[in-house]
């Protein structure tokens, strides 16, 4: 389970922001991540749930998962389709000439803090 050490980088990257800007308590992290991102959601929350319990800053902390659609754009017919649908073959014209567009991503979009 990869999730708890991204889990872990992200908490480290948190407090770090926190304690440059004198933040005593954190109350929302909204994490942008692709649904190709080999990262589980549900794994995620998880490990995040129960790091944040060890940490003063994260204690309080809610997170919001908004999960980004995996986009593909075919360099032959100049269409864009999903990709958990159709893979890397292009349902259009069935060029393998393909490359992801969005839906691996994973980054820290909005802090809150108090």
């Amino acid at each position: 389970m990869h999730e708890l050490g991204v889990v872990f980088n992200i908490k480290q990257q948190i407090e770090d922001v926190a304690k440059e800007n004198n933040v005593k308590n954190v109350t929302s992290l909204t994490i942008e991540l692709g649904e190709v991102s080999t990262v589980v959601p549900e794994l995620f929350t998880e490990c995040f749930d129960w790091a944040k319990k060890k940490s003063e800053v994260l204690k309080n902390c809610k997170l919001n998962l908004v999960i980004l659609k995996a986009i593909t754009y075919c360099e032959d017919c100049k269409k864009t389709y999903s990709t958990t649908e159709f893979g890397r073959t292009c349902p259009y014209c069935k060029s393998p000439h393909t490359y992801l567009v969005t839906g691996n991503e994973l980054k820290i979009k909005q802090i809150e803090a108090e």
